[in-house]
């Protein structure tokens, strides 16, 4: 039992997903992309000049990027303005992506959300497994830099999944291997995403409970995510804690 923590109940194992869900970082990688697709677009205008606008950090991000690859989100938000760039152009945005993303890295502080802290805690205390796994490169340094590595008994980063070739999200390879780690079924593993992508892929690795995170409180976020497969969706993880009577949606 997952004492302290009811909607977590059925859980032996969490995997959570690094950006947006541990970590403040969603922030900089959007700006980071924004960054490199603006310029993109500015040498490349789609040949629609309704698609022409700029990269939108909200929904753009939420829709087309977050939880993805580089190269895969790179193509697939190039494919919603009407571009279809080559492998090479699509590694040429994925790469000053990567570059801005570093250099904000250095100017931006990345803190770990309290809620988030809290939660992992409480787990820990009561004896579950927990994992992050991300499809950032950045994952594991972005842990260490917000000191929340030693919450987690596995980290399955894009490096690893580089390295073991995961396919990326919607497919569930990533979380597969997170709970493969903890020596969790996924049945009673639990997922918690914020990403549309990440969300789906936890309904297609069959986890007991997805837990979806919106953050963003934007207009039908939360019923996206639903959409998505999510079982549950908070606002902040503090909310599964029994102290918080925050309004889960």
């Amino acid at each position: 039992m997952t004492a302290g923590v009811p909607a977590l109940d059925s859980a032996r194992g969490v995997v959570l997903d690094t950006d947006g869900v541990i970590t403040d970082s969603a922030r900089v990688h959007a700006a980071a992309w924004k960054g490199a697709f603006d310029a993109f677009l500015r040498d490349h205008p789609p040949p629609d000049p309704g698609q022409r606008r700029p990269f939108d950090t909200g929904e753009d991000y939420a829709r087309h990027v977050d939880g993805r690859s580089r190269p895969d989100g790179a193509a697939a938000f190039l494919a919603s303005r009407g571009l279809r760039p080559d492998d090479a152009a699509v590694a040429e945005v994925a790469t000053v992506k990567e570059r801005l993303f570093t250099a904000l890295l250095r100017e931006r502080p990345i803190a770990a959300y309290p809620g988030t802290v809290r939660l992992l805690r409480a787990l820990r205390a009561a004896g579950v497994p927990l994992a992050a796994a991300s499809a950032s490169r950045h994952a594991r340094e972005l842990l260490v830099r917000a000191d929340v590595i030693g919450l987690f008994d596995a980290v399955v980063d894009g490096i690893e999944a580089a390295r073991l070739g995961l396919p990326g999200k919607p497919e569930p390879a990533l979380f597969l291997e997170a709970a493969r780690r903890l020596g969790v079924p996924t049945g009673r593993c639990a997922l918690v995403e914020d990403a549309l992508a990440g969300v789906e892929a936890g309904r297609r690795g069959g986890f007991g409970l997805v837990v979806g995170v919106d953050r963003r409180a934007g207009p039908g976020t939360a019923d996206a995510l639903r959409r998505a497969g999510a079982d549950l969706v908070v606002h902040d993880l503090a909310e599964l804690l029994p102290t918080d009577k925050g309004a889960r949606t």
